[in-house]
């Protein structure tokens, strides 16, 4: 029996079984398994994987496939959580932002909150000098910026939902 799951009903999506999801699953932490191994992983043969595979690829479930980069070895290792209030916070202010932070490269992360602020950023440098630099000559000459509060994070425990493989 196969039990279908959508993913989200107000979004244009597929249904997903459990083979789908344990594809997913296993290809979202190991991007390069082969088919013949994905294929035991998940419990159906080679031809099966692949055509679910492609089905899950064209229709955007899978988006693509990636190399994750160690950052402290690339000497990026100083992550700062910013929290961003903004002057205005209509439709058009909040696209002239959204627009401008694209061009931030030492923005990892950038997302709209509800709450006492209006965005959360991550963002990673070499060091904490560096990080003056993106945040004065970058970051606070976005447009409606009307403040900002600064978190270092000292340590992290996980990324992208696995345990950090860094040393305290």
């Amino acid at each position: 029996m196969r039990e279908n799951i959508p993913i989200n009903p107000l979004r244009q999506t597929a249904d997903l079984d459990a083979f789908d999801l344990r594809i997913v699953d296993v290809l979202s932490r190991e991007g390069r398994l082969p088919i013949t191994d994905l294929a035991q992983r998940v419990g159906l043969s080679k031809s099966p994987v692949q055509a679910r595979l492609k089905r899950l690829e064209a229709s955007g479930v899978i988006r693509g496939y990636r190399a994750q980069v160690d950052q402290v070895r690339l000497g990026r290792d100083h992550v700062a959580f910013v929290e961003v209030k903004l002057s205005d916070t209509r439709e058009a202010a909040l696209t002239a932002f959204n627009t401008a932070i694209l061009r931030i490269s030492a923005v990892e992360q950038c997302h709209l909150i509800a709450g006492a602020f209006d965005y959360l950023l991550k963002v990673r440098t070499t060091d904490m000098r560096a990080y003056r630099t993106v945040l004065a000559e970058e970051i606070s000459t976005l447009p409606h910026i009307s403040h900002t509060s600064t978190y270092v994070a000292m340590q992290a425990i996980t990324e992208d939902g696995r345990a950090a493989d860094h040393d305290p």
